[in-house]
């Protein structure tokens, strides 16, 4: 994920998305090269001069005032985490990173006592790679009863969320609404990606997905940018059926991104009726089966 052209291609696909009319331009009768703004419509729209711009774009300016990038993201019509993601972009623009191989992470004992508590509640511990560090039983039956309960535990087998809903059919099963959570999990990793941009595993997870899944190149290639921290999921488990599911995404502090995520059912639906029966057929200590839909 090299900055300068990260920048450059985040940059030109959010000026071909708008067109001269949406921003009060009209367009010239002669036919355009380009769909979307030119690089100088742009930098006059947002008050920076051409050679500034297309030095930005190009990746090749060292630098770039808050200021200056506050008004290509207001000019580009950007969201606040797009926004977000194009100053984390020009700061790496702007400095020469050091690709390392982070130490594998672990869940604290708080986390792990907490998520033994949530007896009742399906959670899980995240690192922000999207590596299951830890889930408690009902966690693991709702969403990977098929892998082993205890695979979290070690670096070489823990399961990644991001990689499983692209890669394993029987995690991707469970999203009625697949394509959706696809988007937003390919958007929150792009934001992740734009701030730790030196972390070798988050790379290589990119790369590995990017070659075995089109589905993933192809979004990846657009330079989708959200983050989410609550909503609701309707997963249709093997063995209890649809269920739509509240979840919260919890950031644990002093943790360098792990988060805490868990899943509620709206108290006398069916959904909490099924997740109950769910974990009536989760015997701790036992890995939990899937039934064969």
């Amino acid at each position: 994920m090299d900055a300068p052209s990260e920048l450059g291609d985040f940059l030109k696909s959010r000026r071909a998305a708008l067109r001269p009319e949406d921003v009060g331009i009209t367009p010239h009768p002669t036919r355009r090269r380009v769909s979307g703004l030119r690089r100088e419509e742009l930098a006059m729209l947002a008050g920076v001069s051409i050679t500034h711009y297309t030095r930005l774009e190009l990746g090749r300016a060292l630098s770039a005032s808050d200021s200056v990038l506050d008004a290509i993201a207001r000019t580009l019509r950007l969201t606040d985490d797009e926004t977000a993601h194009l100053k984390d972009l020009a700061r790496r623009t702007a400095t020469t990173t050091r690709s390392t191989t982070p130490r594998a992470e672990q869940a604290d004992a708080s986390a792990r006592q907490l998520l033994a508590a949530m007896s009742e509640v399906p959670a899980l511990v995240l690192d922000r790679r999207n590596d299951v560090l830890a889930w408690n039983r009902l966690g693991h039956a709702l969403l990977a009863a098929h892998l082993p309960a205890d695979s979290p535990e070690t670096p070489g087998t823990r399961p990644n969320v991001t990689r499983m809903l692209f890669l394993d059919d029987r995690y991707r099963a469970l999203y009625t609404d697949w394509h959706d959570e696809a988007q937003l999990a390919v958007a929150s990793l792009r934001l992740i990606a734009g701030r730790h941009p030196d972390d070798r595993r988050l790379t290589e997870l990119v790369g590995q997905l990017t070659v075995q899944c089109d589905e993933f190149a192809s979004r990846w290639a657009r330079h989708p940018v959200r983050t989410c921290t609550s909503g609701v999921k309707r997963l249709r488990h093997p063995s209890v059926g649809t269920m739509d599911l509240s979840f919260e995404n919890l950031v644990i502090p002093g943790s360098s991104g792990q988060r805490l995520i868990a899943y509620t059912a709206e108290p006398g639906s069916p959904s909490e009726a099924a997740l109950r029966l769910l974990g009536s057929t989760a015997v701790p200590g036992v890995e939990s089966t899937a039934v064969t839909a």
